[in-house]
């Protein structure tokens, strides 16, 4: 749970980085960028709560819960997430970044496990 918990932390590092970025190009100040970026992270602060105290009051579905988060994961990142970044002029970079996520992600499990 610990290397997961790693993994989900920093990967909201590009993914504000990507909000802000996105609304900072589609004409907003970059103090108001970065303002709701945050603030949207703050939601899953919230949200990760919930699901905490719901995790501790429903342990008997919990591996369903987790089963089904786990499928609407992989289908945002093989529908929408590697077909974009295969979309770009710069294919080979990016399937070296999504391999580089991946053998980070491992070394945390094994590292935290």
């Amino acid at each position: 749970a610990l290397a997961i918990s790693f993994g989900i932390a920093l990967q909201n590092f590009p993914e504000g980085g990507a909000l802000s970025f996105i609304l900072f190009k589609k004409g907003h100040k970059k103090l108001k960028a970065f303002l709701i970026s945050s603030f949207s992270s703050f939601i899953e602060v919230i949200g990760a709560l919930i699901g905490i105290i719901l995790a501790l009051k429903l342990e008997l579905i919990l591996p369903l819960l987790l089963s089904i988060a786990a499928g609407a994961m992989l289908y945002v990142i093989v529908v929408e997430l590697i077909p974009e970044s295969m979309q770009s002029k710069k294919k080979e970079k990016m399937a070296l970044y999504l391999i580089l996520g991946f053998i980070i992600m491992m070394i945390f499990d094994v590292i935290l496990s």
